[in-house]
């Protein structure tokens, strides 16, 4: 131990330790969880020379206090590097505005603390070296389904900090977009879109969605037309994947997202692509949607809409 750590003097919502996830065990009922915003984590490491799996904070809509402990055992002082990337939020250092994607060094004792997000939902805090929770099936991420890894933060815990393993990479700052106001994600149909009659397969792709509040790590629900199918009965519990737009009886999709279930009973009418995976992972509730059909002839047809939406590719 280095003396090194993070005490949280008030989590917020929601805050949680992820790294990139354990992929590997679906077969034993283990979903992969990790980030719900994978590229905003590795983001963050790569500003503080981290690699980039290194365990972080993830933040849900902001109110984060915490002190930063940078002493040594043996007495002495060090600098800590910290980072916030993801969901643009007001950050204070002792009370001095922080900026976004942008490394700062911390002194023993000073306090940091969030706001509420003014775009998206995750918000994550790195520090140089990684956090140093205890490693569970290859991975330090705590998942909220399978109750695998460290919980949910809470006042009084104290996170310890590993050492770093490389340098800094002497970035001050990575220039990043917000997330949007409107989000537009592609989706690869099927594999269960025969299941749905004609005009649903349509409105999910002409309709506008919106994320309920009911929504977590599991999925996002989504409320507007409702899908009717042209099958009845269930299918037998098949595979299920990070990105799945499943859709229960009442017609509404949930959209899986990091801690999903392995398994799944209801029909998946299309997949969202992997690329806009971590968009997917800053959906606020009460935020619009719209989906667009991907398929590789079509592909400038989705970038002309994500670009209308201001989303990107």
């Amino acid at each position: 131990m280095n003396g090194r750590s993070l005490e949280i003097l008030a989590p917020g919502p929601l805050t949680t330790v992820q790294d990139l996830g354990r992929p590997g065990w679906s077969h034993l009922g283990v979903p992969s969880s990790g980030a719900a915003d994978p590229s905003s984590l590795a983001l963050a490491n790569r500003l503080l020379g981290n690699p980039e799996n290194a365990a972080a904070l993830e933040i849900t809509y902001g109110g984060l206090r915490a002190r930063l402990r940078t002493r040594r055992p043996d007495g002495t002082g060090s600098v800590l590097y910290t980072v916030l990337t993801g969901a643009p939020c007001p950050a204070w250092l002792d009370g001095r505005p922080l900026a976004m994607n942008a490394p700062v060094a911390v002194l023993d004792g000073q306090r940091l603390e969030l706001g509420l997000p003014t775009a998206g939902l995750r918000t994550y805090l790195a520090v140089r070296g990684g956090l140093d929770t205890p490693v569970t099936l290859g991975s330090r991420s705590a998942d909220v389904l399978s109750k695998l890894g460290p919980p949910p933060l809470t006042t009084g815990d104290a996170v310890p900090v590993a050492s770093p393993v490389g340098p800094m990479p002497g970035v001050d700052l990575a220039p990043c977009t917000a997330p949007p106001s409107t989000f537009v994600l592609r989706v690869v149909p099927g594999p269960r879109d025969d299941w749905f009659d004609e005009a649903s397969v349509a409105a999910l792709y002409s309709e506008r969605w919106v994320a309920d509040s009911r929504s977590n790590r599991v999925g996002v629900r989504l409320s507007g037309p409702v899908l009717q199918r042209r099958k009845a009965g269930e299918i037998p519990a098949e595979g299920m994947m990070r990105g799945a737009l499943q859709v229960p009886p009442n017609g509404q999709p949930v959209l899986f997202l990091a801690d999903h279930p392995v398994t799944g009973g209801y029909p998946v009418i299309g997949v969202v692509h992997a690329e806009d995976l971590s968009l997917v992972g800053q959906l606020p509730p009460g935020a619009g949607l719209r989906f667009c059909r991907y398929r590789y002839r079509g592909r400038r047809r989705c970038a002309m809409a994500l670009g209308a939406a201001g989303a990107g590719l």
